[in-house]
């Protein structure tokens, strides 16, 4: 895996560079979007580590211009910025993933880890779960090789879900995923509803949706 970092706190890039590469992740500085511009011209990356606060320009900026350009690059923000109209907006502009500073190494590399293997299904034509056959382009699905009948906000929780089938999601970050196709006076309780709706769809097959307790839902088998 190959990572352009852009960064232009140095301590801290020197220090994750050093602990991606003990676990075989190459990764490229860039300390402003002029340089990550240069950088990724002639390279490419399986995922972009995005500052928002940058020397010469906002992260965003150059988020905004790989989006403009059908660039489907992955990227996960690293910023101190950790309000939720931060995170909002970053999302909206196109970001994949948004971790704030502080941050444990260990969660960044899971969520790189995470990031590519969505983009490599996003490339895939079908994502199989047991009896569950989701097509991610046009965000479709068949149980047991019936079409099942999705609302907007249905497949893009299923979306999220299997995208990161086996891995708990929170409640808040399964909002925030949805944030596109929520009213603003929606309330994070919301996913609760879309949750018990795609219970329904896969009763009696062999997919099914768990909740822990303090952490949130899972995709994956029936036990």
């Amino acid at each position: 895996m190959r990572v352009l970092m852009v960064e232009d706190a140095r301590d801290l890039a020197e220090g994750v560079i050093a602990q991606l590469a003990r676990s075989g992740i190459v990764c490229d500085l860039a300390t402003g979007v002029g340089d990550a511009r240069d950088f990724h011209a002639v390279q490419r990356y399986d995922a972009i580590l995005l500052d928002v606060n940058l020397p010469d320009g906002s992260g965003l900026t150059f988020l905004r211009d790989l989006r403009a350009a059908a660039d489907p690059t992955p990227v996960l923000m690293l910023t101190a910025l950790s309000a939720v109209e931060d995170r909002v907006e970053a999302l909206d502009q196109g970001a994949d993933d948004y971790l704030p500073k502080p941050f444990d190494q260990r969660e960044l590399e899971a969520r790189l880890r995470a990031l590519v293997r969505r983009e490599a299904d996003r490339k895939a034509e079908q994502i199989k779960l047991g009896a569950l056959v989701y097509a991610p382009k046009d965000r479709s699905a068949r149980l047991d090789g019936r079409q099942l009948d999705l609302t907007r906000r249905e497949a893009a929780l299923l979306d999220m879900l299997i995208r990161h089938r086996g891995q708990y999601l929170s409640k808040t970050r399964l909002y925030d995923s949805l944030y596109g196709f929520n009213d603003a006076d929606v309330g994070v309780n919301a996913i609760e509803l879309y949750i018990a709706r795609l219970r329904k769809k896969f009763a009696g097959s062999d997919v099914a949706i768990t909740t822990q307790r303090g952490v949130g839902y899972r995709i994956g088998l029936d036990e």
